[in-house]
Formats: structure tokens, sequence, C-alpha cells
């Protein structure tokens, strides 16, 4: 009886103060802008004990956005370490001959590098760099001329490069870049807008960095005195190349630029190649083209190995950056190091075993489409992001996982927390990955109390009528109020 007392005096504290944060939850929760919608959340103390703080409807399924994205990086940096580099190889099938001519042709073998040819990641290079590295690579061989082909080698994936679930007006967008084996430049281009003053008038594409051979354009795209904000949306289906615009940009003196999804990536790849060569002084007889069917590489002469950045760095940018591409190339990469092909379909069965053999989430806890949350069909419970980020917090990799998450005064993840209170509320002690689409806000992350104990805490909002930013300060209030237990 002594025993269970002393236990009772001493879980008392904890209890009250659960049951105050619980309260003070669902009072905040009590706001016309969460009418008709759909709410959950649950807090945990992420030091080991995984003892409850709050908890609102946490095996409730809900479309968590780019929260998702938290789930395809752990399972990633588990999986490979935060060290591991992918990479892709240039080979010859056959040796030149005393003149330096290749009477064959020349094998870009796509590894599903996420970064290669962006800058984006530190450490990363232009793909005008990485082209040029190839062509001098060729030429270092001893080849001075190529009569066969430039292939790019795609077949380490297969199905479709775009998740079957999103949306058709996010297709053609560089936010929804197809995945290839072969990315390059973020398969993505610009297109730049000549100047437009005038509201209502037609704003008329001037060019394309960089060019795309054979593209065809076609803007219907306004200008808008009104909006300050990109509402342009550009449509087009991958390997496809009339591509049209629709939208409003602001209205401007000086131009303005938007991004769209490069058709086919792993042409451009090869392309760009055959490009860099020419500049070496290298003359190809054949043209670039893509391969679904890998060729036997071991007879052929390899030329130069390209390694991307660190995972580490590379899930930085997934996390803090939100970017869709990188999170669904990891996606992919699951499969491949399992030995399967790279399809969302392989990805998702690896995602949902390293789900599984770690306990974090139950039966029916997530129900996935892709691996960055861009589909509005995608179903996570609080639960399962929380026992994600609780898992991690006891990871050899937690390092690299935590600091790829967003602070509330960084510009990363859209400045989700924008009105923090700096001085009041210790910004240094918050991390988040938000998450946005039509209807819903999401934010997971981690925070420490004022006894420096971890805190792992997910609140998802679902059926959103309002676009105003409401729910973000409701969220706000709630990780603020995390931040300051224990209660005294």
């Amino acid at each position: 009886m002594k025993h269970f007392l002393s236990l009772a005096f001493l879980l008392f504290p904890f209890c009250a103060q659960a049951a105050s944060v619980q309260d003070y939850v669902r009072a905040r929760l009590n706001n016309p802008v969460l009418n008709g919608a759909w709410w959950g959340g649950l807090a945990v103390y992420a030091d080991g004990t995984r003892q409850e703080i709050f908890s609102v409807s946490p095996d409730m399924r809900l479309a968590p956005a780019s929260t998702l994205k938290l789930l395809t990086s752990a399972a990633a940096l588990e999986t490979f370490g935060p060290h591991h580099r992918f990479q892709t190889r240039l080979y010859a099938d056959r040796q030149p001959d005393a003149q330096g001519v290749l009477k064959g042709s020349l094998y870009l073998r796509g590894g599903g590098d996420p970064t290669l040819g962006s800058k984006r990641v530190t450490g990363g290079e232009t793909w005008q760099a990485v082209a040029q590295k190839w062509a001098k690579a060729v030429k270092q061989a001893g080849i001075t001329r190529v009569e066969g082909n430039i292939y790019a080698d795609v077949s380490a994936f297969e199905g479709p490069s775009i998740p079957p679930k999103v949306n058709w007006e996010n297709i053609g967008n560089y936010y929804a870049a197809p995945a290839s084996p072969l990315c390059f430049n973020d398969n993505s281009f610009k297109i730049h807008f000549k100047p437009q003053p005038f509201s209502g008038k037609p704003a008329e594409v001037a060019s394309t960095d960089p060019q795309v051979p054979e593209l065809e354009l076609k803007s219907f795209v306004t200008a808008d005195g009104k909006n300050k904000r990109d509402n342009a949306y550009a449509y087009g289906a991958p390997h496809q190349y009339q591509m049209e615009i629709y939208g409003t940009i602001p209205t401007n003196f000086t131009g303005f630029t938007i991004q769209a999804a490069l058709p086919d990536p792993a042409l451009f790849a090869a392309g760009a190649l055959h490009n860099a060569l020419r500049e070496e002084g290298i003359a190809v007889g054949g043209r670039a083209q893509t391969l679904q069917t890998e060729p036997d590489y071991a007879p052929m002469n390899l030329l130069h190995t390209y390694s991307s950045p660190e995972l580490k760095d590379i899930v930085l940018i997934v996390n803090k950056r939100s970017f869709n591409l990188y999170a669904e190339m990891l996606l992919r990469q699951l499969a491949l190091h399992a030995g399967r092909k790279g399809s969302v379909q392989n990805g998702l069965a690896e995602l949902e075993k390293f789900l599984t053999k770690n306990k974090l989430a139950d039966r029916g806890g997530a129900v996935l489409y892709d691996g960055s949350g861009l589909s509005r069909d995608n179903m996570l419970t609080p639960r399962t992001l929380v026992n994600t980020l609780a898992f991690m917090a006891q990871s050899p990799n937690f390092k690299y996982y935590y600091e790829s998450l967003a602070t509330p005064d960084d510009r990363g993840d859209l400045l989700l927390l924008r009105y923090f209170l700096k001085p009041k509320h210790r910004v240094q002690d918050v991390r988040v990955k938000g998450g946005t689409i039509d209807g819903v806000k999401a934010v997971a992350g981690y925070v420490h109390d004022t006894d420096g104990r971890p805190v792992a805490f997910a609140l998802i909002a679902n059926n959103l009528a309002s676009k105003d930013e409401t729910i973000l300060r409701i969220h706000e209030d709630i990780i603020k109020k995390l931040l300051e237990l224990p209660e005294k």
C-alpha cells in the first residue's frame, strides 16, 4: 500500500499537468474555423518514456500533406545511413580504335540520384558542370568521335513517374516533377515572361531556362494587379512536349518567372552530354535516346562515376524546404535497396515494412499513395507521426533528422510559424515539419520543455473551408503551451 501511495503521489503532478494541457487544447479548438472540419493531435515525451501529454482523436486517419515526408526521410536515414551517396555512371560499350573513334555508344546509367545537376543541396553542381565532367571523362578515355548513340538508361525504375493520385492541376509544375533514375536540374525548367505592367493583359513567354528541345508552350496567362503571388500553372504530362500555362502572375515592369516540370529529364541529361561533347570537339554520329531495358554492363568500360551529396544533406532539403521530388526519389530508393525496381508501389511496400518492423503504425494507421504527401488521398494518424518522431529521437541518426526540420525563424517550410514570438517562446527549442494542401493544415515535430525534455507532437486539420491563417495560430498556441511544460 505504501508503494502504491508513493507511486500515486509521484504521478499526480504529471496527471494534473496532462489534464491541464488537454483542457487547453480542447478549449483552443473551440473556434469557428474548425466548424465542419476534422482535427486530430497528439503529444508525448520523446525521451523513451512516451508519456502522453495530450491526445485528441490520435487514431483518426487524416490527410497529412507534407508531414508525410517525416516518414519517408526517417526510413531513408535508417536504411542507408546519413553519409550514403547515390551514384550515376557513364560507360562506353567498347574501346576506341587507334584514331580515337568509338564505334559504339555511350551509356548514362541512372542510379536514382535525386540531386544530379542541381545546386539545391550543399555540394551539388549545376547540370552544365556535370555534363562537362562527363564530356571530359570521354575525352580522357581517348575518344575523339562517337559513332553510336548516347543512351540514358532508365531501367532502374518502372511504372508511372508521377504517383497516381496527384491532381492534374499539379502535374506539369516543378513541385510535381516526374521521378527518374536520371534526374537532372531537379527535373524542372524556368519559364520567363515578358514585362506586363497592365492588369488583365496577356503575359507572353519570353524564354525558357534551360532551353528544352522540341518544347511547345502556349500561354493563356494574364497579369493581375491585385495579386502579388504566382498563380500560374503549367499543364503537361510526362513525355509530353506540348504544354499550356493558365492562371495569373503579378503585374510587373521587369518580367516574371515560374517553374515547370521537364517532360523527360533523362533524355534532357543525354542531350546535355551530347552538347558538352560537341563543345569538347567530340563529334557524335547518333542521337540522345532513353533506354528502358538494362544492357549488360559487365564488358563495358566505366568512364566516370558521379556521386551525390550525402543523404543527410538531401534529407535537409526534403524536410526543411519540403521538396517533393527528392522525397519521391527517396521512396523509390527504398525499393532499389531491397533489390526491387524503383516504383511508387515497391517504395511504398518498403516504407510500410519499415513502419511495421518498428511498430510505428497500427493496422490502418498509414494509407499511402506517395512519399511526399502531395496526394490528398494519403491518410496518416497523428499517432503514426508521433511514433515515428519518438522512434527517431532514440536513433543514432537523430541529429541529422532533427536538423532537417524547420525552426520558426528560418524561411524553411514556408515560414509555417511566422508569428512565433522569438523573445518569449524560445524558437531554438522548436523544430517542425509543416504540411499544406487543399483543405489541410498540418504540423509535426519537436519542442523542448523548460526542463529540456523533448516532446514529439503532431497536429492535423482536414476539410478546412477557410484559407485564412487562424488554424496556424491555433497550432502555434498549442506548441507554445508545450514549451511551457512542466507547469509549476
